[in-house]
Order: structure tokens, then C-alpha cells, then sequence
């Protein structure tokens, strides 16, 4: 399986398995995901003004958008974020089953943003659980751990929003919903990948001991596009 196409994931998903979720700019050279899902956006060449422009207008002035890799922005957007992170393969990763894993949908939601809001693993928005298939461990009805698949390049899916309860920790719930969600990738015949922040050296050291391993260090940008002139 390439991994490529995991240079530039944002844009590969958005124009492949993701494209129900994508909003193009409109020369066609840049996209992100509908507010509802993801705040993140993909150019086809960071490296094209025209890309950047094209970004702009289908964002609006003013407005923030987050990109990740390696892209230099243009003069007259502004940095509001810069977050360096790793990006990890997962071809080496033990991947099973856990009985004790529910799956998530819908429904679950509300629960799930509260997780978030305690624990903030990532960006994860109302209707963030429709990208792919998130599982949950539940103590005495209570949704305590989770995981689930962001960006989903062809060929690949991101395990993402892997979060635990700080009351819950230490117990190998994260361990556990990793390779249950890398079972289900797998399963559809994708290959795992995710992405960390670099400063989160435990959550790194737990994923390298599961089997992943670094391919890049990309920067999760997060930019505000140049306001309207008057």
C-alpha cells in the first residue's frame, strides 16, 4: 500500500473516500471538510498561490481554517496555531477485537463532546462521528474511553479522538480501542495511520510500543485567511 498519499491526506480524502463530507473551492484546487465534520482543509499544491486563493475564497475573509503538513503560507493570513506533530504508520500494529468496545453513532454524541471537553484529544465536532467508525467503553452506563477514524486518504484511515476519563486511566482502555478501531480498518481492507502532537511524548511512547511508527513530522496549522480588503 503507498503511503503517498499520506503527504497530503486532507486533500487525498476529500477527493476520495471523503468527498460526501468535502466543500470545493471554486477553481477546484482546494477543499476542506463541511464546518460539521472537521476544521480541516487540503490544497492540491501547497505550493500554488492559485491553491491558496482558491482556499480563500471558498473559506471567506477573515476566517480560520487548519491545515496540516508542511505549507508556508502566503502573505496576509495569519497564524493563529502552530502545532508541530508526528505521523505514524500503522502497518505494524496488533489489531484485534474488544468485546467490551459499543459502537458509537449519533446518539451517542452529546457524550462523546463531553469526553472531548474534559480530555481534548483533537478537534471533534457534531457530526465528526459520521467520518468513519468510533468505539466506546462504558463503565456503569457512563461512556469513559473512546476512539474512532478522521481523515480517511484512499488506502488509509486515521485513528483519532483517543481519549480515556482521567478516572479511567492506567487501565489500557486507549490500548484496547486502538487496535479494535485498527481491526475494523482493516477489516475494509484499509491500513491505519494517526497523527499526535509531538509534545505528547506518552501518548507517542504508547503508540510506538503498539507497533506504529514515525513517517513524518508534519504541523497542524491553524489560519486565519486574509480579511476583505476595503
Amino acid at each position: 500500500m503507498s503511503a503517498e498519499v499520506l503527504d497530503n491526506p486532507v486533500w487525498a480524502a476529500l477527493n476520495g473516500p471523503h468527498r460526501r463530507f468535502a466543500e470545493h473551492g471554486p477553481a477546484g484546487l482546494a477543499a476542506r471538510y463541511t464546518l460539521d465534520t472537521s476544521p480541516f482543509a487540503g490544497l492540491g499544491d501547497p505550493e500554488d498561490p492559485r491553491a491558496w486563493a482558491d482556499l480563500a475564497e471558498l473559506v471567506g475573509p477573515g476566517e480560520e481554517v487548519w491545515l496540516t503538513g508542511l505549507p508556508t503560507p502566503p502573505p496576509g493570513w495569519e497564524t493563529v496555531l502552530n502545532l508541530p506533530g508526528v505521523q505514524l504508520d500503522g502497518r505494524g500494529v496488533r489489531a484485534e477485537a474488544a468485546p467490551e468496545a459499543v459502537v458509537l453513532g449519533p446518539g451517542d454524541v452529546p457524550e462523546m463532546l463531553e469526553l472531548v471537553a474534559l480530555t481534548r484529544p483533537g478537534p471533534f465536532l457534531d457530526r465528526t462521528v459520521e467520518l468513519g467508525t468510533y468505539l466506546g467503553i462504558r463503565h456503569e452506563g457512563r461512556l469513559v474511553a473512546m476512539a474512532g477514524e478522521r481523515m480517511r486518504p484512499p488506502g488509509w484511515s486515521e485513528i483519532s479522538a483517543v481519549c480515556t476519563h482521567p478516572e479511567h486511566r492506567g487501565r489500557g482502555a486507549a490500548a484496547r480501542l486502538i487496535r479494535a478501531v485498527a481491526w475494523a480498518v482493516r477489516e475494509r481492507g484499509d491500513v491505519p495511520f494517526l497523527h499526535a502532537a509531538a509534545a505528547n511524548t506518552s501518548a507517542v511512547r504508547l503508540y510506538e510500543a503498539m507497533g506504529f511508527t514515525l513517517r513524518r513530522r508534519p504541523v497542524f496549522l491553524g489560519l486565519r485567511t486574509p480579511a476583505k480588503e476595503a
